[in-house]
């Protein structure tokens, strides 16, 4: 399991928790979990965290590594590029914007 569990060194780096349940892209939308996550001592020396966080991205339609250099590069605006350009514009599930998009249509009447 060596390979596979990151060292604690990279868990305190990446701003991670061990014992948490479960992971959420939510962390996307969190500018001190993008920092902490671009950050070198993560980014480039963390793999396995990284490489988790690059694939919810990816499901978010965002690129981890785009999103680290905007970071880099323009650190007040990374947030606002991240909703405007990707699908986690939507809004989170809860939000009546999304419930009137996607809810499903009324069951048809049988009489």
């Amino acid at each position: 399991m060596t390979d596979y569990t990151e060292s604690d060194d990279c868990v305190r780096a990446c701003g991670v928790n061990r014992n948490a349940t479960g992971i959420s892209s939510d962390v996307l939308l969190d500018k001190n979990s993008i920092v902490t996550l671009c950050a070198p001592q993560c980014y480039q020396m963390c793999p396995n965290i990284i490489d988790l966080h690059f694939n919810l991205a990816v499901g978010e339609g965002v690129s981890l590594p785009d999103l680290c250099e905007q970071q880099r590069s323009h650190p007040d605006c990374v947030m606002i590029e991240l909703l405007s350009s990707s699908s986690v514009a939507g809004g989170p599930t809860g939000s009546a914007s999304y419930r009137r998009e996607f809810s499903p249509a009324p069951a048809p009447s049988i009489y």
